[in-house]
């Protein structure tokens, strides 16, 4: 679980990041998550956009991705998502 610190940090990185992922109608989907977490596993922190094709609402998608993924959604604003896993062999982002 992160602390309101932990994740004000982690918002102000994601702010400079670019989006990887795009979740669509083809929604989400097993090589979705195993994508998703791939990124995890290298980058800690990653941005997903929801498009509007999708027909997922914002919070939902990001609560069932992170569920899926073991991650720990940073923040939700707008269509997008900021999740956080953190690499227990090789930490990238120290909070």
């Amino acid at each position: 679980m992160l602390t309101s610190k932990q994740r004000a940090k982690l918002r102000g990185m994601a702010s400079t990041m670019d989006t990887i992922f795009q979740l669509g109608k083809g929604g989400i989907q097993e090589n979705f998550i195993i994508q998703i977490n791939d990124a995890l596993r290298v980058r800690e922190l990653i941005k997903i956009k929801v498009l509007e094709n999708s027909g997922y609402d914002v919070k939902s998608a990001a609560i069932e991705i992170a569920e899926k993924t073991d991650s720990e959604v940073v923040n939700v604003i707008g269509t997008k998502i900021v999740l956080y896993k953190r690499n227990k062999k090789d930490p990238v982002i120290e909070i």
